[in-house]
């Protein structure tokens, strides 16, 4: 059997291409070493953050935009709760390079931000404890994604709409002709007309297969989360946040469903090789550390530490994304690289990956996230 798709990596952005794919009636082959949702990949840990003033660059807004109403969507068709429009903070020095793209592309895009004071924001939210001299960029529309819930709806929805889904299978090997993808895997062979390469930490040694050389470093990261008074900390009356600090950059959640709050550093990290099992939280002093001290030094009422867990960044030399074709075969494309900040745009780069393979044009523009700037 020939496939119209075949997709290897079924995990945030794969799933979201298999989806997309099913639902416009292509016969598709989602192939993944795991069973997502799954504790090895990017989606690991429960909640995603939304932000649509993009401190990283503007050129991710529209990207943004288009995530959101996807999420929307999505969360429309199947009926569950995948958003919580909780809000987000942006917090960090008035001068940093990081809150002035927020500020600069909320007023290019005519965005919802709310630039605040320390004292503002200690009011508004009295769970805060802010510093003087750091000021924050309030975006009311922005929240948080359930990854592993979205993880799971578009596995369903892919499955519902005739897709078929091969886990825990590992790919060997793969041919690529000029009509034709065969993919070998430890089972089985599979032919499909074209290919969609969506592989996480796993990318650098998969792509190298088919001559593709993408400098990708793979990083150990840690998240955690700590008990906290519903009162103060809910989902329904504090936002989720980002920290630019001097010391290192943070993100984290309120309390949603009764989690407590959320904490990870994104900067920092242990590099780790991919053949081998992930170290587990608390194998290095800072896994708890760094979030501890950054949430008694910024939270009036954070309480103990409640339990961690290791995922993994797969990391670009810039920070951008990777999205593009093969340079001799068109029916091939890839999207890896992600940064630790890919997640809330899997339902664009799902979209944009299934317009791909059919040779339509992208509804974004992601012409600065080719490999070849490297």
């Amino acid at each position: 059997m020939q496939y119209d798709s075949i997709i290897v990596g079924a995990g945030s952005m794969g799933m979201a291409a298999g989806y997309y794919l099913a639902k416009q009636g292509k016969n598709v082959l989602l192939i993944d070493a795991g069973d997502p949702p799954h504790a090895g990949g990017s989606h690991h840990g429960e909640t995603r953050i939304i932000r649509h003033a993009y401190g990283e660059g503007e050129n991710y807004v529209n990207m943004a935009l288009r995530a959101q109403d996807l999420w929307e969507e999505l969360q429309e068709e199947t009926g569950q709760t995948i958003f919580h429009p909780t809000g987000v903070i942006n917090v960090g020095k008035e001068e940093d390079d990081f809150i002035q793209n927020v500020i600069k592309s909320a007023e290019h895009y005519h965005l919802d931000v709310e630039k605040m004071t320390h004292a503002e924001i200690n009011q508004r939210w009295p769970g805060f404890s802010i510093p003087a001299d750091l000021i924050g960029c309030y975006e009311r529309k922005s929240g948080v994604l359930m990854s592993e819930q979205i993880i799971q709806a578009y596995r369903d929805g892919a499955l519902k709409y005739g897709a078929v889904l091969q886990v825990n299978e590992a790919v060997t090997n793969i041919v690529i002709e000029d009509d034709i993808v065969t993919i070998m895997t430890e089972k089985d062979n599979y032919q499909g007309a074209s290919l969609i390469l969506t592989p996480g930490a796993y990318a650098k040694k998969l792509l190298a297969n088919i001559g593709i050389d993408v400098p990708l470093d793979t990083v150990r990261k840690t998240f955690s989360w700590f008990d906290a008074e519903e009162d103060v900390y809910a989902a329904n009356h504090f936002p989720a946040f980002s920290f630019v600090l001097d010391q290192g950059t943070y993100y984290g959640f309120p309390s949603v469903e009764g989690a407590g709050i959320k904490i990870g550093r994104h900067d920092g990290g242990q590099k780790r090789a991919i053949d081998q099992p992930n170290a587990p939280f608390g194998t290095y002093s800072e896994d708890e550390q760094d979030v501890s001290v950054f949430a008694n030094h910024y939270f009036s009422e954070a309480g103990k530490h409640r339990i961690g867990k290791v995922c993994t960044y797969t990391n670009t030399p810039d920070g951008d994304f990777i999205i593009d074709r093969h340079p001799d075969y068109q029916h091939v494309v890839f999207a890896c690289g992600f940064s630790g900040h890919g997640y809330k745009f899997a339902s664009v780069v799902g979209e944009t990956l299934a317009r791909f393979v059919a040779f339509q044009e992208p509804l974004v523009d992601i012409s600065t996230f080719t490999y070849h700037r490297f």
